[in-house]
């Protein structure tokens, strides 16, 4: 006798990727040994079968943590503030120098995708940078729209030809930096462009970014990398002592900082976060160290059962955003004028 009935058997298949987070500090304000330490780091992660390595805002080669905690980093025509700015600026990554290469060289050789932050020099300025070193050769950037507070003082303002995602493996990666976390509208722009992975760098993942990260998460449901660094203050002065040249005026301000040398001025606090929230890896804190875990990207969909910021929980009717994604210049020349 022949059933009428026909059982059917679903198999969910998980759809994996390993992801490895650095938490380990770069040699402070030493663009080329720290390049040299990122190398390794990749090797390393990609060793640890990662698919993508994650740096955190800045590694190279350090954010400007005097910034924060140096009593006189705001004061005008100081000393000390003048030359870490010239030392930061003289070690910030340029596009197509030789270090730049030995990072894409990097990705290419161990085939995965290089999340890297960076304080980049474009001409006089310094910009807080972004950089995805493809294993397929190419490169994408995504330049800080607006510096907070303090880092006027150090960083140019990014524009909008910067917000492309990333695609590698069949998944779309974007990534946002710091404070532009509370930015409602670059969250809606980056979240627009369908991604599965958003990267959210960070100095250090305080409670506070912790917060920005998990509301980031649930409202793209998507999975969140939060990237802290840890960064002792004798890190910062052995740093700056590494170089050949004598900086005491950037010293003697990193002195200033009122803490002990072997305390930590940047924490981590790095962590992997669900799209419910939820944290895949809970934040480390106060530890070098590689992160490594996998993403189930199977399981994305399953929150846009109830929110899908993008699609069925919209109001396009209500609500439009127009995104400029022209670069922005202060100067253009018409080389057509005719004499």
């Amino acid at each position: 006798m022949i059933s009428l009935h026909t059982h059917l058997t679903f198999i969910c298949v998980e759809n994996l990727y390993k992801i490895a987070v650095v938490q380990h500090p770069p040699v402070y304000l030493n663009l080329s040994q720290s390049v040299e330490k990122a190398v390794e780091l990749i090797k390393e992660s990609a060793e640890g079968k990662a698919r993508m390595v994650v740096f955190p805002e800045t590694w190279l080669p350090g954010y400007p943590v005097w910034l924060d905690y140096a009593p006189n980093a705001g004061v005008w025509d100081h000393p000390g503030a003048k030359q870490l700015f010239r030392l930061l600026h003289e070690n910030s990554l340029e596009i197509d120098s030789s270090l730049f290469h030995q990072l894409q060289n990097a990705a290419i050789e161990n085939d995965c995708l290089v999340v890297m932050g960076a304080n980049e020099r474009v001409g006089r300025t310094i910009y807080n940078t972004i950089f995805y070193f493809h294993p397929s050769c190419e490169h994408v950037l995504h330049r800080k729209l607006m510096p907070t507070y303090t880092e006027r003082l150090v960083w140019g303002m990014g524009d909008g030809s910067t917000l492309s995602p990333v695609k590698h493996d069949g998944h779309t990666i974007t990534g946002l930096i710091c404070w532009e976390h509370w930015m409602p509208l670059a969250r809606a722009a980056t979240r627009a462009q369908g991604e599965d992975i958003h990267i959210a760098q960070w100095p250090m993942v305080k409670d506070l970014h912790q917060i920005a990260s998990q509301q980031y998460a649930f409202e793209g449901q998507c999975y969140v990398i939060a990237a802290g660094c840890t960064l002792t203050k004798a890190q910062m002065i052995n740093g700056i002592k590494s170089h050949s040249k004598e900086y005491a005026e950037a010293l003697e301000m990193i002195h200033s900082i009122p803490l002990l040398e072997q305390d930590y001025v940047l924490k981590g606090g790095s962590s992997v976060i669900k799209p419910n929230t939820e944290y895949l890896v809970s934040p480390v804190k106060e530890k070098e160290t590689i992160i490594y875990t996998e993403l189930n990207l199977s399981i994305l969909s399953e929150g846009n059962l109830f929110i899908d910021t993008n699609g069925h929980y919209a109001r396009p009717d209500v609500f439009k955003l127009t995104v400029n994604r022209n670069p922005q210049q202060n100067i253009s020349y018409n080389d057509d004028i005719e004499g």
